[in-house]
């Protein structure tokens, strides 16, 4: 490089500095720890330590009421629209079987919010400090949830003073107890601006100090549900100021299906996940997250596998097509609200990690070997395919010898490809 350059490098250094500086601040990157499949929420009365394997119990009995031997899961596929052979079906089936059976579920929140609804003081006083117990219990439970923690009331005024008392209860009952679980989280539903986010981080780090916990304990999620959260006044995405508002601390951005439905005036009939308001509203979250370290979660169908056979499995059918369309949207995380959805949601993610192995993984050996393999990849597209291989492999779908098999890589090389630590 000539002295002229080498001065022009100097200048040009010195002035994007600042706008480099802030630029990592913002945008550190993807989040490295591992995203669960699904969120399920569970009302704070009816939650306690057993909760996870009475889910994975009564799932395991829908699998086996409709989709229980290899014919009858690789039709309800089929349906769904993942088809599958039938040597694939039998491996698909047994890989469910044993996720249902070890870990049914891998991220809940207690709630104490619209699934809870109002309660005398009182009682929800006692509920609250029970759900901070529940999750003490499950801090050293090999079975709970990887993810877990509540869903308090709004900060809106009317319930801005009950939110903080539940959160206050609970994390005081679980500090008292054991402790809080590794990864703990609080969600805030309709947040509505940036100082609602604001006042949530102010809200954990008070609570951390004065209940003895380090610093970071609590994280957040924001639960979009309402439209000014996606756009502001002045036709800004307000959504990308939440994530930033948030000081580190924000974990996701969860869609609220049916409140963001009806406050733009979408008639019951048609609120659901794949309405088009609704895309458009988790586009704009998926944009404003991107790069952040925040994910962004799909939200729930209200359609239960309940009834008549028949109701059941057009229930699980649905659930099913949404959980894959999602996938298609990147959207790998989503609300169950039934333990019967844990069946098409472990299916279909079970499905589509085994339907893809054989053409990821060779994509990434040819990224690896620098050879041509039809497809000219980026450094982007080989993270991706990493971080794919190793979601399969989190979520019960993969093992990882055949992975390694499969893409000629060691451990250390495919985590380095996708970006995580060891």
């Amino acid at each position: 490089m000539s002295g002229a350059a080498r001065d022009l490098l100097a200048e040009v250094d010195a002035l994007l500095a600042d706008d480099d500086a802030a630029t990592a601040r913002a945008y550190p990157g993807d989040a490295t720890t591992r995203q669960p499949v699904h969120t399920c929420y569970v009302s704070a009365d009816r939650a306690d330590r057993t909760t996870p394997s009475l889910w994975g119990a009564e799932a395991r009995a829908v699998l086996d009421a409709n989709a229980g031997d290899v014919d009858a899961l690789a039709r309800l596929l089929a349906d769904i629209g993942v088809p599958l052979a039938p040597a694939d079906a039998e491996e698909v089936l047994t890989r469910v079987r044993r996720v249902l059976r070890e870990r049914p579920v891998q991220d809940l929140r207690i709630d104490l919010e619209d699934g809870y609804g109002l309660r005398p003081d009182a009682e929800e006083d006692a509920h609250a400090a029970a759900a901070g117990r529940t999750l003490a219990a499950w801090r050293d439970d090999a079975g709970a949830p990887f993810v877990a923690g509540v869903r308090v009331k709004g900060l809106q005024p009317a319930t801005r003073a009950r939110a903080l008392r539940s959160l206050d209860r609970l994390v005081g009952a679980a500090a008292d107890t054991g402790g809080l679980p590794h990864r703990t989280v609080v969600t805030w539903p309709k947040v509505a601006s940036p100082a609602h986010v604001e006042a949530a981080v102010l809200v954990v780090e008070r609570l951390e100090v004065a209940h003895g916990l380090p610093a970071g304990a609590l994280r957040l999620e924001l639960q979009v549900e309402l439209p000014q959260a996606v756009v502001a006044a002045d036709g800004s995405a307000t959504v990308a100021r939440l994530v930033h508002a948030g000081a580190g601390r924000v974990e996701g951005l969860h869609y609220g299906t049916y409140d963001f439905s009806a406050a733009l005036g979408v008639g019951p009939a048609d609120q659901s996940l794949d309405h088009p308001l609704a895309d458009h509203a988790k586009a704009v979250m998926q944009l404003a997250a991107a790069q952040t370290g925040v994910r962004v979660s799909d939200g729930s169908t209200n359609v239960l596998p309940v009834g008549t056979p028949e109701q059941v499995r057009d229930a699980l059918v649905l659930h099913g097509r949404l959980v894959r369309r999602a996938h298609a949207r990147a959207l790998r995380q989503g609300w169950d609200l039934h333990p019967g959805q844990l069946v098409t949601r472990y299916a279909v993610t079970v499905a589509l990690a085994r339907a893809e192995l054989a053409a990821t993984a060779a994509r990434l050996r040819a990224y690896a070997a620098g050879a041509a393999a039809g497809t000219l990849d980026e450094p982007a597209t080989a993270r991706a395919l990493a971080g794919a291989l190793l979601r399969g492999i989190d979520d019960g779908a993969l093992d990882g010898d055949e992975v390694r098999v499969a893409t000629g890589l060691d451990d250390a090389t495919l985590l380095d490809f996708a970006g995580r630590t060891p």
